[in-house]
């Protein structure tokens, strides 16, 4: 009988390993320190590399077997990539119940579920591109958007591949159009996934940075690559490590020079990451031949450079929720960054040694019946027969049941005693690999005679001998792992509580005394109660709570309705108070008069059927003659068609008062010309002079900016955490706003009485929350200050 067993074997690549660990520290340094800017692009680099790796395992395997196996290929990156995923995702839950607000911790769960069904990249694409998710709290788990790009790419890819050798096989028959076919698919996703990237940035920027479609064609560049390794394996030994270093050059400088505010990406700034990381593997297909071990380009081979390699996917995982975490429970600073790596090291390192890579090289989920037709789920179609007869699967097996000595190598001769000479290795052309002779196209094959033929019994491994020789492998790695990790933990708590202080969960306190109900507040009472907000240690028990306000965003604000893009908004729908009354009020602007509409709403209530009031208009739509840019999600096409429907009521209902209220922040229009503060109010002034309100315009300027509930809110530290201090951008706008209407005969509100005391803003006042995020007014806190807003226009005489 004749056993036909592959002696291919792919050695370790040491300058992707080092490719990984540039790729790594620039994405982590960038999240961490903030520098490189372009460190985000590392990812790519990451997508690169994987799709060259995957594809050269999968080629390699069609060329040793002549079929493809995706139970074999999926049992492999579930045990890659799932266990040490499934462990940060079950601790990043568990801890963001214990550290963060309910309504962020039911969103870090959302973000875990979306994660385990490799579904995060659209999950926050949706999100980025949705008005109210837009300054959300920065999701602990935001980074596993690639892995999902990259799982959902090879959910996939396997099954076109093997489609692929099959329609070639089924027009040429024979092999080198199996692997020219590939590389025309390849190429083509290439094309038209970067054509895509290139047109979704321009329209989409956020959608884009997310989307597989936009990112397939990096994976599929690596793909590409492998397909050509026998043409890169014939490169000169020299041009490969010139080709190398000025890959190397070309990843470094586009991590160095890219900068996301100002670069569309990823296209087509990707294409400087991704070209640098081809170059890189390209020029080591050859010398991984000649070199083994990469000498050539010793800032990535050297033995650093290949354990941060090792460990670049559990450095990847643990870095981000380790950031996040850190920035609600330190101070920000240097001492914090340090903190925050020397944390995310200890953690990859153990999980790598504790779990990563003991479960990666376990028998789990391992083929138990080698070659049996149950396992061959493409290879035994009949139309894509085994091209050579009784294939065992690993060479290892192979040699096992030959009556070669173990350590015999094809080509040589041996004999007990000799000392063997072995071949001079040759490029495979498969993927970089080296094998001893690659004059035919597959791997070299070695015919050993056997005296009887095997068993069926003889194939199947030995499942309990398998756990047991990996059992004496990893075991003692395993527990040096988890003794390392507890000593760890123990000196970073160490740190912690000598660099940082004490650390001391808040507990509920009380705040300044509530006033009876029914008591008319006063800018007084209100300062005396932000006074006493700014200098809590603890937080108030508030009713509603933070995490109710959080949770609700504006959904239960009575005029949620009234300033959406998706419908039109109606004067019934939209007017408080009596409709007899004679004397029309419009509150009209973004989401700033929004914010504010349940106080006008209760002006209108507690009137006594004097004043109907209209609170309409549109979020991210400032009301100015000229189109401010907002990415929000239909702003920028329902804000000039607002305006005028805004306009036509106001004809149609005249107002005998307008009140307009705008963000106070600076803006640009939508060819990219900057508004200074003054441009915005004058164009403000321009928008609502022609309403013809007979008692003329109410300029009512928006809270300051605060520090954004989602993101600073957390029962385990103090108030003192949401604290703000007025941004010089408000300052301006709000001068700019006494200057306009100074000179056309108009009034102004100033929200600093009711937000802020000297300058600093609290997120409570008395027992009431202020702000939801970081700007709006919570529906409580407005109905709490409509006596304040009566008094100004009281005051003014315009009531």
């Amino acid at each position: 009988m004749i056993v036909i067993a592959s002696t291919s074997r792919s050695p370790s690549r040491r300058d992707i390993q080092g490719l990984r660990a540039v790729a790594v520290i620039a994405v982590v340094l960038a999240h961490v320190m903030g520098w490189p800017r372009g460190g985000f692009a590392g990812v790519d680099v990451f997508f690169v590399v994987s799709g060259f790796l995957i594809t050269g395992l999968l080629l390699r395997e069609f060329a040793r077997t002549g079929r493809i196996s995706l139970r074999e290929f999926y049992a492999r990156r579930v045990r890659r990539i799932l266990p040490a995923a499934l462990l940060v995702l079950v601790v990043v839950v568990v801890a963001g119940y214990l550290v963060f607000n309910r309504a962020r911790a039911d969103q870090t769960l959302g973000d875990a579920l979306a994660a385990a069904f490799l579904v995060s990249n659209w999950r926050f694409a949706a999100q980025g591109t949705d008005y109210f998710h837009a300054t959300d709290a920065l999701s602990p788990l935001q980074h596993f958007w690639s892995l999902s790009v990259e799982e959902q790419f090879y959910v996939v890819w396997p099954g076109l591949i093997v489609l692929t050798i099959l329609a070639a096989r089924a027009v040429g028959g024979r092999r080198p159009w199996a692997s020219a076919a590939v590389g025309v698919v390849v190429a083509a996703i290439v094309v038209g996934s970067a054509t895509w990237a290139f047109m979704q940035t321009a329209a989409d920027p956020t959608t884009a940075y997310f989307s597989t479609t936009t990112r397939a064609w990096e994976l599929a560049a690596g793909a590409l690559l492998a397909v050509a390794s026998p043409a890169l394996a014939r490169l000169p030994a020299a041009f490969g490590s010139v080709l190398g270093w000025v890959g190397l050059i070309v990843v470094v400088g586009a991590l160095l020079i890219i900068d996301p505010d100002t670069m569309p990406f990823p296209a087509p700034w990707a294409l400087l990451p991704v070209a640098g990381a081809a170059f890189v593997i390209a020029g080591g297909v050859r010398a991984a031949g000649g070199d083994p071990r990469h000498n050539s380009l010793f800032p990535l081979t050297n033995p650093i450079s290949v354990f941060v390699g090792d460990i670049s996917y559990s450095l990847y995982l643990w870095h981000f929720p380790v950031l996040v975490f850190a920035a609600v429970l330190l101070p920000a600073g240097p001492a914090a960054n340090l903190l925050i790596l020397a944390t995310a090291v200890l953690l990859a390192v153990t999980t790598y040694f504790l779990l990563e890579q003991p479960v990666h090289r376990s028998p789990w989920l391992s083929r138990r019946v080698p070659g049996t037709a149950a396992e061959r789920v493409v290879g035994s179609s009949q139309h894509m027969p085994p091209v050579e007869p009784a294939i065992v699967p690993e060479a290892p097996t192979a040699r096992a049941l030959s009556s070669r000595p173990a350590d015999w190598t094809p080509g040589t001769r041996y004999y007990r005693g000799s000392r063997r000479r072995p071949a001079s290795p040759v490029p495979s052309p498969i993927a970089g690999t080296t094998v001893a002779d690659a004059e035919i196209p597959d791997p070299p094959i070695t015919l050993a005679p056997i005296a009887d033929p095997p068993t069926h019994a003889a194939l199947i491994p030995d499942t309990t001998a398998s756990w047991h020789a990996w059992r004496e492998r990893y075991g003692a790695q395993m527990a040096m792992a988890a003794a390392a990790l507890g000593i760890g933990a123990g000196a970073v708590v160490l740190v912690v509580q000598v660099v940082f202080g004490p650390f001391t969960m808040s507990s509920p306190g009380s705040a300044t005394r509530p006033l009876d109900p029914g008591t008319a507040v006063t800018i007084a009472d209100v300062q005396s109660e932000l006074t006493a907000a700014v200098a809590a240690t603890t937080w108030p028990a508030l009713d509603p709570s933070l995490d109710a306000v959080i949770a609700r965003s504006s959904s239960d604000n009575p005029a949620h309705d009234c300033f959406v893009p998706d419908r039109t908004p109606d004067l019934s729908g939209c007017t408080w108070g009596s409709p007899d009354a004679a004397r029309h009020m419009y509150l009209v602007g973004d989401s700033s008069a929004m914010a504010y509409a349940p106080a006008f709403k209760a002006l209108a209530e507690a009137s006594g059927g004097a004043w109907r009031i209209t609170t309409v208009g549109l979020y991210g739509c400032r009301f100015t003659d000229v189109l401010v840019d907002n990415s929000g999600a239909g702003v920028m096409a329902a804000c000039p068609q607002r305006k005028d429907d805004v306009r036509a009521m106001i004809a149609a209902n005249p107002a005998d008062l307008v009140v307009v209220s705008n963000a106070y922040s600076l803006g640009h229009t939508v060819d990219g010309r900057n508004l200074s503060a003054r441009e915005l109010l004058v164009a403000t002034q321009a928008e609502v002079a022609p309403y013809g309100a007979t008692e003329g315009i109410v300029y009512l300027s928006p809270p300051p900016h605060g520090q954004d509930l989602g993101r600073c809110y957390s029962p385990v530290t103090s108030p003192a955490a949401c604290l703000s201090s007025v941004e010089s951008t408000w300052h301006d706008m709000q001068a700019a706003a006494e200057s306009v209407a100074s000179a056309s005969g108009g009034h102004v509100i100033d929200a600093l009485p009711f937000s802020c005391v000297r300058d600093v803003c609290p997120a409570f006042a008395g027992t009431v929350p202020i702000r939801y995020d970081d700007t709006h007014l919570t529906v409580a806190y407005a109905e709490r200050i409509a006596p304040i807003l009566r008094a100004n226009l009281q005051a003014m005489g315009l009531l």
